[in-house]
């Protein structure tokens, strides 16, 4: 694992003063004054006083070029859960935003949820609703994660091997899906260390035994590529790149490789001035070197779902051994290291919110929102976000041109629902590539998808099985509650109509509005529908709901019934004294 450098107080200010005006420091310095007076006596598992953590979130988040509002919930994320702070006084002193920021990443109280897994899973939907609203939370969430896996050594074995497993589900993911690959590789990298440290070291040791040759051919191959750069007349900044330990794991795992068929532990990255010089370097690397087949990605012409930008290629290099070029702009390099903190946020300022003309890393706000909508409670809205949002991705254009980012397995029904419901509900068919496939067909990079529908098709009920995304499945599903309460509600009004008439009762009488408005708000329902369908599905009886109609008529049946009874033991007790006379 990399070295990490705590910084100190002074330090987190001389980060923000390159930035930031002076009335901005001083609204940050007051958020670190106010957390250290609320955190003052409290010490971490590290023993170091408790300060020390939020000074290394706010640091982070500083380092990333944040607005004041961020740096400064840096300061005081911790102060409402830690502390006898509450969000009223934070928003009161710093404002609503920070009091936002700093709700968005407070966790639930643990005591009223039934197990961990659910206290889990309604924090994490918690976070991420928050963070779909703005973004700052979760680069708040990140900034502190990232410190605590740092101080993950201090725990006990079993939470360190729990928090590294989270991180590397969910943290992980999230800083990659929004572009910040400096926090990516630190949070991936820890959290192996922890969870497979016998493998973490055996691939650190290999590395480790190949350094001078592998240093040595980068070097060399640095050296000749120089020389073909140069006779192109642009500026360009060389180097290797290292790789990460939890990247190669995946590889050796993932495509079942040796650590010496991993291509591309040996790179090299080039950073130039414009994307016309990227295509330059391009053609030139081509040129010198024989390029392998299937390994050039083009990353610029069609980024990723994070905003990363890259021209990818792997050669045939010096000695024959593969080599893989990396060529980028130096804004695509800042994107490429700090995500949404470069390209969107720190440059325009604006956090808040999920503009519809926003593309990219800003996607993720929408996704999160409409899956929050289409979610019946936390473990499937976190199930939804881990196969939608966090899995790998296939590009796919319509006929005009347009781009869709789907998870790597979608089929064209998911692509059809990715359009629009309505299209997905009537398709038939699809033409990928002009050729006719199933709806089942599953996608590949690249693929120009054309969605043939029928104004009078329906939805089959074993679709929800054939898609990938939980976008679609929800969809699909919803369609069917929404037939089958149609029916639910035409069978419940039948069966109470049936019941009424079984007992010589009138329905036009006992269903008007005054009978049912009382049924409703007895039993809770919101419309008559509502009561029908609980009849219809089997959730209520019709018999309660009869009785409820009728509690009028069966009170009065009920009176008549005593008095009439009444009436006969009177009579019969008058008859009793007349015979005894």
């Amino acid at each position: 694992m990399s070295k990490y450098t705590e910084m100190t107080h002074e330090q987190v200010m001389a980060a923000c003063k390159k930035y930031m005006t002076a009335d901005q420091l001083a609204f940050v310095e007051s958020a670190y004054q106010f957390a250290a007076r609320a955190h003052e006596g409290q010490t971490r598992a590290s023993g170091q006083p408790y300060i020390v953590h939020p000074t290394q979130v706010a640091g982070t988040l500083a380092t990333l070029g944040l607005d004041p509002d961020t740096v400064a919930a840096g300061f005081l994320h911790d102060t409402v859960e830690d502390t006898s702070v509450t969000n009223n006084d934070i928003k009161e002193k710093f404002g609503a935003d920070v009091a936002f920021i700093v709700d968005g990443v407070t966790k639930l109280n643990k005591y009223e949820y039934k197990s961990h897994k659910e206290f889990l899973a309604e924090n994490h939907r918690k976070m991420l609703i928050a963070m779909a609203k703005d973004l700052r939370v979760i680069l708040v969430k990140l900034a502190d994660r990232l410190h605590n896996m740092h101080t993950l050594e201090h725990l006990r074995p079993d939470k360190q091997r729990r928090i590294a497993a989270e991180t590397l589900d969910i943290y992980a993911p999230l800083a990659d899906r929004l572009g910040i690959g400096t926090i990516k590789w630190e949070l991936e990298d820890m959290s192996f260390h922890y969870m497979n440290p016998e493998e973490y070291y055996k691939i650190v040791s290999m590395m480790d035994a190949k350094r001078s040759e592998r240093e040595g051919y980068i070097k060399d191959a640095i050296d000749y590529l120089r020389g073909t750069l140069d006779s192109l007349g642009i500026k360009y900044d060389i180097s290797g790149r290292p790789k990460h330990i939890y990247s190669i794991y995946k590889k050796m795992v993932n495509k079942h490789k040796d650590f010496n068929e991993i291509y591309d532990l040996l790179a090299v990255r080039v950073i130039v001035p414009t994307v016309k010089d990227c295509y330059a370097v391009l053609g030139a690397v081509h040129t010198k070197w024989k390029p392998m087949p299937g390994r050039f990605k083009d990353y610029i012409a069609m980024p990723k779902a994070n905003g990363y930008q890259s021209l990818h290629t792997t050669i045939i290099g010096p000695g024959g051994k593969p080599l893989e070029i990396q060529i980028r702009t130096e804004e695509m390099h800042e994107v490429a290291e700090y995500g949404v903190a470069a390209h969107w946020a720190y440059k325009r300022g604006n956090f808040q919110g999920v503009d519809e003309k926003d593309g990219g890393a800003l996607d993720i706000g929408r996704e999160i929102l409409e899956l929050q909508k289409d979610s019946s409670d936390a473990d499937e809205f976190m199930e939804a976000v881990h196969s939608d949002i966090f899995a790998d991705k296939v590009y796919v254009f319509t006929p005009k041109g347009e781009v869709y980012e789907l998870p790597k397995g979608s089929v064209t029904l998911d692509f059809a629902y990715a359009i629009h419901t309505q299209v997905g509900d009537h398709a038939i068919g699809a033409k990928v590539n002009d050729k006719l496939v199933p709806l089942d067909y599953k996608l590949k990079n690249g693929d120009v998808v054309d969605i043939l529908t029928q104004s009078n098709a329906r939805p089959s009920r074993d679709w929800a099985e054939m898609v990938k995304t939980s976008r679609a499945k929800n969809k699909i599903r919803r369609y069917f509650r929404d037939v089958d309460r149609e029916e639910s509600v035409a069978r419940g009004k039948n069966e109470l109509t049936d019941l009424l008439k079984e007992n010589g009762l009138s329905a036009k009488e006992y269903l008007d509005k005054s009978h049912i408005d009382e049924v409703l708000d007895h039993f809770s329902f919101k419309t008559d529908e509502d009561m029908y369908a609980a009849i219809g599905f089997g959730n209520m009886s019709a018999l309660s709901i009869y009785n409820r109609l009728t509690a009028d008529l069966r009170r009065q049946q009920e009176e008549e019934r005593q008095k009439q009874f009444e009436a006969k033991i009177m009579s019969a007790g008058q008859q009793a004294a007349a015979s005894s006379v």
